[in-house]
């Protein structure tokens, strides 16, 4: 290996570490947010590539269908609720028409939008910016049907919860787009030319968004009210109650920036890699890595864990490429054995 090898290999690990790094966030923010270890965030990876290629090939997307299905679902659990709750039954019309915009006349409007301008002539942001209108408003419909009935459970029935939402994602996902890869056109065919080293306009651009994104939800966190809110109730849930936080809506809301990180970063990978319905999981895992290096607690030492995960598989691909998979996840063994000789043990009753 001489030095414009190990460039390339750490341009292509940081890329990757980004989009990691992203993923490490959504996953660290649903964790401290709803105690959800969210094992389906790779399908949002998934959907949001396999979407935009799908728009990009002249078929519809049945994503916008599956959006459908869910919000139905989701309305018809909502007003099961209400019905069932004595309580609730005063503000049961205003509380059915507010659940019937939200889950079913919103996911319809955008069937019909997609139905009616998803195109490969469409320009690429509009493109993208119809992906993310279809598959975002999936994470809080998901976390309404899967989670938020079990909002007070253990985390391991959270846990058991999230890989059956995973499996069924995944065979939606199937079902949707078939067991055929896709790539998409990618967002700049640049190169920038660095001594022996040349840099594709597409690493800059996943690099960039990823940064930009971060610093958004760093400012997100900091300046606005929700983002305190969401602060306050990972922080600790039940105070948040009591000074009158909805952790229902944080949860929701932990939800969509999960899913609209998740759909953002398939739309990134998608022109340097094949996508295929299965292929979020990995990648979602390798976030995780990073997830775990931050102590699913921690957003920058996450995100530094990503871009570790990102640069130790690039460099591991050159080396041992058969065992690139092993390398990055065994690197989880050393940093859970730390943790657990460096950190105090609460039993969750106690918490």
């Amino acid at each position: 290996m001489d030095l414009s090898i190990a460039a390339i290999l750490a341009q292509d690990g940081i890329t990757s570490g980004a989009i990691y790094a992203l993923l490490a966030l959504a996953l660290v923010l649903v964790f401290s947010v709803t105690r959800v270890i969210f094992i389906p965030q790779g399908e949002f990876v998934a959907f949001g590539a396999l979407t935009l290629a799908a728009i990009q090939a002249d078929k519809f997307p049945h994503s916008a269908t599956l959006l459908v299905g869910l919000g139905i679902l989701a309305f018809i659990q909502e007003v099961y609720f209400v019905l069932r709750n004595p309580q609730s039954r005063l503000t049961a019309p205003r509380a059915t028409l507010t659940s019937l915009a939200k889950f079913v006349l919103l996911p319809v409007a955008i069937y019909f939008l997609t139905r009616s301008v998803a195109s490969p002539s469409l320009p690429l942001p509009l493109q993208v910016l119809l992906t993310l209108l279809i598959v975002v408003p999936m994470g809080p419909i998901v976390y309404r049907l899967a989670f938020q009935p079990l909002a007070e459970a253990t985390t391991l029935v959270l846990l058991i919860v999230s890989v059956g939402v995973h499996f069924a994602m995944m065979g939606l996902g199937l079902v949707m787009f078939g067991a055929e890869g896709s790539r998409t056109t990618p967002f700049s065919d640049a190169r920038i030319e660095i001594g022996t080293m040349t840099i594709s306009g597409q690493s800059i651009v996943i690099v960039g968004v990823s940064v930009a994104l971060i610093a958004a939800l760093y400012l997100y966190f900091e300046r606005t009210l929700t983002g305190k809110a969401l602060r306050a109730t990972a922080v600790n849930r039940v105070g948040a109650q009591l000074v009158g936080i909805g952790t229902t809506q944080a949860g929701r809301l932990a939800f969509t920036l999960a899913a609209a990180m998740g759909a953002l970063c398939g739309v990134l990978i998608a022109p340097l890699t094949t996508v295929y319905y299965d292929s979020g999981f990995l990648i979602g895992l390798k976030g995780f890595v990073g997830a775990i290096i931050g102590g699913l607690g921690s957003y920058p030492i996450a995100a530094a864990g990503a871009v570790l995960v990102g640069l130790l598989e690039s460099f591991s691909s050159f080396w041992a490429s058969a065992l690139k998979e092993v390398i990055v996840f065994t690197l989880i063994i050393p940093v859970l054995l730390w943790r657990s000789l460096t950190s105090k043990h609460v039993d969750e009753g106690d918490e």
